[in-house]
C-alpha cells in the first residue's frame, strides 16, 4: 500500500471513480508536468447531495463539506488521468466558486473545505496558491465549485 493509498484509508477516504465531463470538455488536461483538472462539482454517486446557493439553502458547514467533496472527485480525476495519485508531486492552485447571494462574504472558509483535504493528503506539497470567489450560479445547481492545478512527479 503507498503512502498516499495509507492517508487516504485513515482520513475515511475512498476514491470514487471520476465524475464524467458533463459538457464539451475534459476532466483533466495534463500538459508537461501539469495537470489541469476541470471544475469538479460535488457529486456522490452521481448526484448532486444539495443545491442552492452557501448562505441561503446551503449552510458554510454544508459548503466546506460540498467542497471538501469536489476535492475528492478532483483526486479521482487524478488518480485515472495522471497515472495514479503517486505521481503527484503537489497541488499547486486551487480554484474555489462558490454560489451565493451579495452579502455572503465567507467564501474563503468554504474553500477551506478543498484546501485542508489536499495539506491533509500531501503534506506540505498539498499547500497551494488559491482563489475563492463567489457567483449568482454554477452549473446544475451546484453551491459549490472546484477547479485544481497540480504538479507530475513525471510525464504521463
Amino acid at each position: 500500500m503507498s503512502d498516499i493509498t495509507q492517508t487516504l484509508s485513515d482520513l475515511g477516504i475512498e476514491l470514487p471513480k471520476a465524475p464524467p465531463a458533463v459538457a464539451a470538455y475534459v476532466p483533466v488536461r495534463v500538459e508537461g508536468l501539469l495537470a489541469h483538472v476541470s471544475g469538479q462539482l460535488p457529486f456522490v454517486d452521481g448526484h448532486l447531495p444539495l443545491t442552492g446557493h452557501v448562505g441561503g439553502e446551503v449552510t458554510l458547514e454544508q459548503g466546506q463539506s460540498l467542497a471538501r467533496q469536489c476535492a475528492i472527485n478532483a483526486l479521482a480525476a487524478l488518480h485515472e488521468h495522471a497515472g495514479g495519485l503517486e505521481n503527484i508531486a503537489g497541488v499547486v492552485r486551487v480554484g474555489v466558486f462558490v454560489a451565493c447571494g451579495t452579502s455572503f462574504v465567507d467564501h474563503p472558509k468554504v474553500g477551506n473545505g478543498a484546501s485542508e483535504l489536499f495539506q491533509q493528503v500531501f503534506g506540505e506539497s498539498g499547500r497551494h496558491a488559491r482563489a475563492a470567489v463567489g457567483c449568482p450560479s454554477l452549473p446544475l445547481g451546484s453551491p459549490v465549485e472546484v477547479e485544481v492545478l497540480a504538479s507530475l512527479r513525471a510525464p504521463v
